[in-house]
Formats: C-alpha cells, structure tokens, sequence
C-alpha cells in the first residue's frame, strides 16, 4: 500500500515591500532536494514571479489550485496558491522598502487563509513571514501583531491536549528553547503582572507544546528568577520567594518537572541549557538577548498553544534592503524546518 503524500506547510506572503518574497525564494531553493515537508506560498502568483525574475533564480514558481496540490508541483518549482478573497491588483504596484495600506487586506488575508487551511488539515502548519504591523493598522487591523489574531482565528478550536492554551511565544534555536512569561510590557510593569497563576498556566502550556510538538515525553523546565541572583532569599526581591516558589511546588504536584528559581545570568550558557529542555524566564529580554547572540540568524518564533502549529522568522521586514538580494533566509529555513518536525511529531502524538 503507497504511504500517504505528507501534508503541506502553508507559508504566508508577509509584507508585500519587505523580504518576505526574497527569503521564501532563497528558503525554496535550499529546500527544494529535500529536508523539508513541501510547502507552497499564499500570495499572487505575478508578484513572486517577478520577484523570481529580479532576483534571476533557476527554478519557476508553479501556480496551484489547493494545497493538496503541493506535494506534486514541489519537485518542478515553488508551490504558489492565490489569495481568496480579496483584490490582488495592488500587489503588482509594490515599492520595495515602501509599504502601503492598499496591500494590507492581501496581507491579512493570506494570514486567514493559511490558518483555515491548517484548522481543516489542508496544511500541516502555517509559516509566516513578516509583516509590517503599522501598515496593517492604518488600514483597520485591530490585533497588536500576527500572535494576536492567531489566538483570535482559533480561540474555537479545541486544543490536542487538554488544559490550558496559548497562545504563548517561545524562541527556539535547535534544543535551546526559552519563552517569555511578560512580552511586550515596560520593565516597570513586570513585577505587577507576574502571579503564580500565570506562571502555573504559562509552565503547563510550555510542558504540553514540549510533548505534542516536540516529542520530549517527560520535559524538564527551567525558571529564572526575577531579580539579581534570583532574589538571594529575598534580599534583593520579594518575588521569587512569594511568586515563583508557589508556582513550581503548584507545577510538582502536577508532575510537571520544573525547577528553579535560578538566577538569569547563569542559565544559559551551554553547560546549564541541557539540564531543561525550555526556560521560562520572567520578562522579554530576559529570554530572548541569550537566545539572539547565541542564534541571532537561526533562532525561531513559534506561537505554542495553538490548535495549529505556527512559525516564523524571528526577523522584521528589513525595508532598507527589501529588492537588493542581501536579505539572510536562515531564519525562514529554521522556520520551515521546524514546522515540519512539529507537524511530524503532533501527528505521531495524536495517532
């Protein structure tokens, strides 16, 4: 009996101005021969066209009617399907380095399409590449970024695991794995949002993405404190010792192998990452400056939590070299990569 075609990834178009259309072309190319579930770009088949043609590469982009189309067209070029819904003219008037509102319902939509695709199991997973927040909110876009309105396309889904959802950022880079539990707040404002609860459902999460999504059975997490030397018993913060302490007797009790607080500025050289397969750290650059000088160009963002798996760059747009050929695609590499394992292991956990 023929094994079944593996499902394809679904990779957004991004910010039609920025690199998004360089990185997938560069990203196709390194893929093409294998590595990789197939995978095929929701855009306008003209715009990456000639974008293939400005940046003079050796394969065609290959139009496709559905995703299950992918797998086929992989082998002869990159698999592009058409935005639904939505006017694609003004993607054929793009500026590079220049962002306009007019190409923003393409953007989102693209972002919508994918997502539906991946709810139904027409993708595996959904990969998307960059966008220009700002431009997409001038034009009405209503959610802070791209992690926003996943937890919002999805909040009606159920979830592979029972327990709490995202959805919950992560940065990942091979085995090293940290996740915010504070995003984009003022440092100021951290110590006031931090609770127990939080950490609980926020470590839970973590510990079942870690064995749906990466098929680690028995995942270990780390915490880091908050403050200098993970308060040193509370003589420089109260907040290990009130907050955190509390959420990891709470996680034991639950089985969930975490451990901590451990005092930030120790936790992540090399010798102390394989001692836990995530770390929860207490605020954003806590997490993501050991993640970015260790893999600046390969780390991750994936959104756990989810019904679908989703990945991205872990890069901006990058106008000021949009159309020049420089733009590094390590990152989306990493990303296609890593959706495909994920994709892989939460089929193997579901079966």
């Amino acid at each position: 009996m023929a094994q079944a075609a593996p499902t394809p990834l679904a990779v957004t178009m991004g910010e039609p101005a920025g690199i998004g259309g360089e990185v997938v072309l560069k990203a196709y190319n390194a893929l093409r021969n294998g590595g990789s579930r197939p995978f095929f770009v929701l855009d306008d088949p003209a715009r990456l066209a000639t974008l293939a043609r400005h940046f003079r590469v050796d394969f065609p982009c290959v139009t496709i009617e559905e995703p299950a189309n992918a797998t086929a067209a992989f082998s002869r070029g990159l698999p592009v399907l058409p935005i639904s819904g939505t006017d694609l003219a003004p993607l054929l008037n793009v500026t590079p380095g220049k962002p306009s509102a007019a190409t923003a319902p393409a953007v989102i939509a693209s972002i919508k399409n994918a997502v539906n695709m991946s709810l139904r199991d027409a993708a595996a997973g959904v990969v998307t590449l960059p966008i220009q927040k700002s431009t997409l909110q001038e034009a009405g876009f209503a959610f802070p970024g791209h992690t926003e309105y996943l937890g919002s396309l999805t909040e009606a889904a159920p979830m592979p695991w029972d327990g709490p959802r995202g959805p919950v950022m992560m940065l990942a880079a091979g085995q090293f794995r940290a996740v915010p539990a504070t995003i984009h707040t003022p440092l100021a404002s951290v110590p006031s949002l931090l609770t127990t609860e939080l950490l609980v459902e926020l470590t839970q999460t973590v510990a079942a993405s870690l064995r749906y999504d990466f098929g680690i059975d028995n995942p270990k997490i780390a915490l880091s404190g908050l403050n200098p030397h993970a308060g040193e018993m509370g003589r420089m913060g109260k907040e290990e010792l009130t907050i955190i302490l509390p959420a990891l007797k709470a996680l034991r009790e639950q089985g969930i192998q975490a451990a901590g607080p451990f005092p930030a500025d120790t936790m992540f050289h090399e010798e102390a990452r394989v001692q836990y397969d995530a770390a929860v750290a207490m605020y954003h650059d806590q997490a993501l400056i050991p993640i970015k000088t260790v893999a600046f160009h390969e780390a991750v963002n994936v959104t756990i939590g989810l019904p679908v798996i989703r990945t991205s760059p872990d890069h901006g747009t990058a106008l000021p070299i949009a159309g020049k050929g420089m733009a590094r695609a390590d990152s989306t590499i990493a990303s296609i990569l890593l959706a495909s394992q994920m994709a892989d292991a939460r089929a193997a956990r579901v079966a």
